[in-house]
C-alpha cells in the first residue's frame, strides 16, 4: 500500500490571526502546515527543507515578502508561492508575478478563496507544471 505524502504548506504572516484562522482549516483538509510570524525564522526553515506551497504576506518587519518569495523560488523552484497582502497594488502584483508567484490575494480574503487557490497550486505541484 502506497501512501502519498501530505502536501506541505508554510504560512508566513506577521499577523498571527491569519495563521490562527488558516492553519486549522488547512490541517482539517489533510495538509501539513507550519506557521511563522517572523520572516527570518521562516527563511531559516525553508533553508532546512522545501515546502510544496508557501503562503506569504508582503509587508513585514525584517525581510519583506518579495525578498522572501525570491529566496523560496531560488532554493526550491517547484514550490508554488501564494502572496497575501493588505497593500495590493498593480505594481506589487506584477512584480510578484514576475518573480514566479502562483497567485496573489488581497486581504481581507475569505477562507474559501485561499483554500481554492491552495488547491489549484497543489494540483500544479502534483502534476509538475
Amino acid at each position: 500500500m502506497t501512501t502519498t505524502a501530505k502536501t506541505s504548506i508554510l504560512i508566513l504572516d506577521d499577523e498571527p490571526i491569519v495563521s490562527k484562522r488558516l492553519q486549522p482549516a488547512l490541517e482539517k483538509r489533510g495538509y501539513e502546515v507550519e506557521s511563522f510570524y517572523e520572516s527570518v525564522k521562516a527563511l531559516a526553515r525553508v533553508q532546512e527543507r522545501s515546502f510544496d506551497i508557501v503562503v506569504t504576506d508582503l509587508k513585514m518587519e525584517g525581510i519583506d515578502g518579495m525578498q522572501f518569495l525570491a529566496e523560496v523560488k531560488n532554493l526550491s523552484p517547484r514550490t508554488e508561492v501564494i502572496v497575501i497582502t493588505g497593500f495590493a497594488t498593480m505594481d506589487t502584483a506584477k512584480e510578484s508575478m514576475r518573480k514566479g508567484v502562483f497567485d496573489f490575494l488581497a486581504k481581507p480574503f475569505k477562507l474559501g478563496e485561499i483554500q481554492e487557490v491552495i488547491k489549484k497550486a497543489e494540483e500544479r505541484v502534483r502534476t509538475g507544471g
